[in-house]
């Protein structure tokens, strides 16, 4: 039973830090869902600057450009965090949808995705990132601007969505 429970658990792990990522002129792109409003208005919380400036300052110590943040960009991280912990679930669903929304909106080139779950503290969520190839490459990836959302459940675990744009 301990095996089977470590093998769940893995797997778990594997899907929650997968990252995505998305070049412009998808195929197939549903104009209803890429068309939107600008949101200019987003309220940072203690967390979501903290973990936005350890990023930076990764990107800046090996000699890559600070990221710019762009509120719309975490108003869609956040409202990932909130279907993530509606449906009691941590992955990349309608991530297309995200970045076609980004690319439509803001003109981006090419946008990409972190998530991750249950972090206590924004050193420990990056730190878990870049331990993985997949949301390393996209920290240390060709980007100009970020959003990122810490959204906190009703038991107190953290939901992390990061999305980077080109634009």
């Amino acid at each position: 039973m301990k095996k089977i429970m470590c093998a769940m658990m893995f797997v778990v792990m594997l899907i929650a830090m997968n990252s995505c990522s998305a070049d412009d002129n998808a195929e197939g792109t549903d104009n209803s869902i890429t068309t939107g409003t600008l949101i200019t208005n987003y309220a940072y919380n203690d967390s979501e600057i903290e973990t936005m400036k350890l990023i930076n300052d990764y990107r800046v110590s090996i000699g890559l450009n600070a990221l710019e943040k762009i509120n719309h960009i975490s108003f869609k991280c956040e409202e990932h965090n909130k279907y993530m912990i509606a449906n009691n679930v941590v992955d990349h669903n309608d991530f297309t949808s995200r970045s076609d929304n980004i690319i439509t909106v803001l003109g981006a080139k090419k946008v990409g995705e972190n998530v991750a779950y249950n972090y206590k503290t924004s050193e420990a969520v990056v730190k878990g990132w870049l331990d993985s190839p997949g949301h390393k490459a996209n920290i240390e990836g060709d980007y100009t601007h970020f959003g990122l959302s810490v959204t906190t459940d009703a038991t107190g675990k953290k939901y992390y969505t990061n999305i980077f744009a080109k634009i």
